[in-house]
């Protein structure tokens, strides 16, 4: 497709601009794409959808036709629009967020502190309509102590669909012993081995289902969260639609930290009860533990001028200025206003804020 000046031109639905404080990002949502571009660029597309070519130059009196055309031939290229005469016929996505199940994901953390059942802790999660569980181990563990806790969701109508293991390294571990347990259980979606000796990807083991990764990262406990990197955004009509109202991370999440707390984030330091004691569903359905949930990134600091983010993942566990709830995520390293990133830890005006969480 080219240029065509006699016609007017319409945004593709699942292509959406974000504006940034120095420059704006089209994030193309079917293809899990972003694509940067100038802040003018973004004005024209808002301001100016619908409208011809001719039109356009004419608004800016002709004086940029050159980057105005330069504009349009990346659009066309990157197939982020169409020109047609019946430009209403191409309405705009519906950018409503729709989700039925009150807790959709939820962390559980294990430890040697750890006094709970894990299996009765999934059961609890199976009956609130809870979707995906990441279980993370901080000590040893082996496959015959994973098996009965999948096994479990195979026996009952199960509302979680997918599970993800995060495991110290361990002998038992090889390749071939994981790959025969995601084999046997379909529901364990991905399989982590972090303080391992080599870092590998092996592929899903059907389709996008089943991967394994192994890290030689060091975790430790649960401060291993709450990083922010360009690897980890998820580009897609979910977290979009999430993002423009809710908090990226904690929004309909529930986590059951190592002692059986439960919070909205193993990291956070406020529980709102004990998985051993307390009931979930009362817990999860209250006003005081949704509150976070309404923090999204318009809202918060910084974030708020970042082009990135409806498609990045949030953290309130850990703050640049942890008295603020709206503070930027301490763990971020990128900076807007410079268009910059840089490792979060280098910088020294975090280090306060390292501190108090412990980092140093």
């Amino acid at each position: 497709m080219t240029i065509n000046p006699d016609l007017p031109f319409v945004l593709i639905s699942n292509c959406i601009p974000v504006k940034g404080a120095k420059r704006s990002a089209i994030c193309d949502l079917t293809r899990s794409e972003i694509r940067l571009i100038p802040n003018d660029l973004y004005d024209i597309l808002d301001l100016h959808e619908g409208k011809r070519v001719g039109e356009i130059k004419e608004s800016y009196q002709n004086k940029h036709d050159a980057i105005i055309d330069e504009y349009f031939d990346f659009l066309v290229r990157e197939e982020f629009i169409l020109f047609t005469e019946t430009p209403e016929l191409f309405p705009k996505m519906d950018l409503q967020y729709h989700e039925p199940s009150d807790i959709t994901n939820a962390i559980l953390d294990i430890s040697e502190y750890s006094s709970f059942d894990p299996i009765k802790v999934l059961k609890d999660l199976n009956e609130i309509g809870c979707k995906h569980v990441e279980i993370r181990f901080f000590r040893s563990t082996n496959v015959d102590e994973l098996q009965p806790i999948v096994s479990m969701l195979n026996d009952i109508q199960a509302s979680i669909i997918s599970i993800d293991f995060i495991v110290p390294q361990s002998p038992g571990f090889c390749k071939e012993n994981v790959i025969e347990l995601l084999l046997q259980y379909p529901r364990i979606a991905s399989f982590k081995i972090y303080n391992a000796s080599t870092n590998e990807f092996i592929p899903p083991v059907d389709k996008q289902r089943g991967y394994i990764i192994y890290s030689d990262t060091i975790l430790k406990d649960q401060r291993c969260c709450g990083v922010i990197d360009p690897s980890l955004f998820s580009v897609n009509i979910k977290t979009f639609t999430e993002s423009l109202k809710y908090n990226s991370c904690l929004h309909r999440k529930v986590s059951i930290d190592h002692l059986g707390n439960i919070k909205n984030c193993p990291s956070m330091s406020k529980a709102f009860g004990n998985i051993k004691v307390d009931n979930t569903e009362e817990i999860i359905s209250s006003t005081e533990f949704q509150q976070v949930w309404l923090v999204n990134k318009d809202s918060i600091t910084t974030c708020k001028d970042c082009e990135f983010r409806y498609v990045c993942t949030d953290c309130r566990a850990y703050l640049e200025n942890p008295e603020d709830l709206y503070s930027k995520p301490l763990k971020c390293g990128y900076d807007p206003y410079t268009n910059t990133w840089e490792p979060w830890a280098n910088n020294p005006l975090k280090d306060k804020a390292k501190a108090y969480y412990n980092m140093l």
